[in-house]
């Protein structure tokens, strides 16, 4: 299928070859401009096609740092099924190819992984940052029409997977804010839980609260334990400065799996759950709006980010923009009187 801009020319050629053929002009002339109409929407076409695109065009490089400008090779050094249609990877660079400066892997950050067979690449975010041993964790779902994230499941340990990055996500500033809430869904929670680990393990100067609320369709496609543990001692060791609330569509499949120890709560997050989550803003209704500033939350220090599947960010904070940018705020945050600076899409 054409690209936007391409159908445009392409119905631009049709509709001007029409048209030249409508006049009174000679046969042999009507042909002659029609086919070059079509000749040159063609090689527009062709062009797209077969041209390489610039990221597929990075060279790699084993020997020098990490880039966001090459690819590295790394090995994938262990590979675990987490559900039915998810797995934890982990990969490894040479420590000596790690980029120096701790400002490049401030959260958030992510890497993309390139499909060797068809030179498509897609960004991942390392659940723990990087260690000094160049290791890489990853929890990956994989998407029947994913191509990036089928390959890579297929991937055996032992197998070489080429990255590029770091690049940049979202840069979490000191001081910035009083409250931030964090919202996922499935493996939407991979740059919180890399977002969590950096504060809470770096900065002990953060006043502030965070509030993660993430949701999964049923208890078996929750977060691994291996991430779901860490997640709920750090709310049980810092209670007033993290909060863990856990949400199923449905209890019904688990998988032969136990999760008696969690607290869940079964339903979507919306309005209500979202408001319940913050510390100094009641859920107010709009008509008070009418009266009183008192319920104008745009203003105050509070930040949504918000990381899941489209239909969920859709719902609770508006559409992506062209290109997965920010577009603009709707869904629930938007009926909350939040504004753009305060919610970021990841």
């Amino acid at each position: 299928m054409l690209k936007p801009r391409f159908q445009v020319l392409a119905r631009h050629a049709g509709l001007r070859a029409r048209g030249l053929a409508s006049t009174n002009t000679s046969r042999p002339l009507r042909r002659a401009t029609a086919t070059l109409l079509l000749g040159g929407t063609s090689a527009v076409v062709a062009a797209y096609f077969l041209l390489p695109d610039i990221s597929r065009g990075a060279p790699t490089c084993d020997n020098i740092p990490l880039s966001p400008t090459h690819f590295t090779p790394a090995k994938l050094v262990s590979s675990t099924i987490t559900s039915s249609g998810t797995k934890l990877l982990t990969v490894a660079i040479p420590p000596e190819l790690l980029p120096q400066g701790s400002d490049l892997f401030a959260p958030i950050w992510s890497v993309f992984i390139k499909d060797d067979d068809i030179q498509v690449e897609r960004p991942y975010t390392p659940l723990d940052g990087v260690d000094k041993n160049g290791n890489m964790r990853f929890w990956i779902k994989r998407y029947q029409h994913g191509e990036v994230s089928r390959w890579l499941c297929s991937k055996q340990v032992g197998e070489t997977i080429e990255i590029r990055g770091p690049l940049k996500t979202w840069s979490w500033k000191d001081d910035s804010w009083d409250e931030i809430i964090l919202i996922s869904g499935g493996t939407g929670i991979t740059p919180f839980y890399q977002l969590l680990r950096t504060v809470f393990s770096g900065n002990p100067s953060f006043q502030g609260r965070i509030t993660l609320l993430h949701s999964s369709r049923t208890p078996s496609e929750l977060p691994p334990r291996d991430v779901l543990d860490p997640l709920l001692k750090l709310a049980q060791h810092n209670p007033e400065k993290f909060r863990l609330k856990l949400f199923v569509d449905s209890c019904g499949e688990t998988n032969g799996q136990s999760f008696t120890d969690l607290e869940m709560r079964q339903g979507r997050i919306g309005k209500d759950s979202i408001c319940r989550a913050l510390h100094s803003t009641p859920c107010v209704p709009w008509w008070r709006g009418l009266f009183s500033r008192d319920s104008d939350v745009s203003d105050r220090k509070i930040l949504f980010l918000v990381c899941g599947p489209e239909q969920m960010v859709e719902a609770i904070a508006g559409p992506y923009g062209r290109n997965y940018s920010q577009g603009p705020i709707g869904g629930v945050l938007r009926s909350l009187g939040y504004k753009s600076h305060q919610v970021w899409k990841l």
